[in-house]
């Protein structure tokens, strides 16, 4: 179990599963969860391929995004981007929620796929899942032109983000009433590939800190 920082688990509950690609004795597939003074930064590095150098370039981008973590998302990446030059460099999504207020803002480059699906109607995920349009491009040597996306939030949305060793579709047939960590769990151990590193971070939003109220 990953314990978020107290002042994060305030604003959210969540959990992390993660492995590396079979005789590989690191990971480039990381994660951030940052608590800072407006909400909170929920991150997935990729490090391009496999092995000690995407692991290299995967801790470079997760300290970057730790020493700027109050900063917008479109910065996020310029900073990571700056800090990766000379690297393999890494795809990479985040999403930060907003303390005060009801939503969230998300951004992704590469193919760390993020999706938003509703409490509303949970047990109709088809019906009441957002996914994240990511740009193509590459952290660190081939950054596109960034534009982020608001979403409005409501208590009991989960936010997953999964790295390319997960498969597609992961979202479908997740355990009702399960924890953000037993879902992250359930999807790595039935739609992780094997083939590669793989990376899951499921994030439900429990609503506005009291702080904010």
């Amino acid at each position: 179990m990953h314990e978020a920082p107290a002042d994060a688990a305030t604003l959210l509950d969540w959990g992390v599963a993660a492995v590396a690609l079979p005789g590989e004795a690191e990971s480039g597939d990381l994660h951030l969860v940052r608590s800072v003074g407006g909400g909170v930064l929920v991150a997935v590095v990729d490090g391009l391929g496999h092995g000690a150098e995407a692991a290299t370039a995967a801790r470079l981008a997760i300290a970057a995004l730790a020493r700027h973590a109050h900063e917008s998302p479109p910065s996020l990446f310029e900073r990571t981007h700056q800090a990766l030059k000379g690297t393999r460099g890494v795809v990479m999504s985040l999403a930060f929620f907003k303390r005060t207020d009801p939503s969230l803002t998300w951004l992704g480059v590469g193919n760390v796929e993020g999706l938003l699906v509703h409490a509303v109607d949970a047990a109709r995920a088809a019906r009441a899942r957002k996914s994240l349009v990511t740009r193509g491009g590459i952290v660190g040597s081939e950054l596109p032109r960034l534009q982020a996306e608001v979403l409005r939030l409501t208590a009991g949305d989960t936010l997953i983000f999964a790295t390319d060793g997960i498969r597609e579709g992961f979202v479908d047939g997740l355990p009702a009433g399960a924890t953000p960590q037993q879902q992250a769990e359930h999807i790595l151990a039935r739609h992780g590939k094997g083939t590669d590193d793989a990376l899951v971070l499921v994030a439900r939003y429990r609503g506005q800190s009291r702080t904010g109220r």
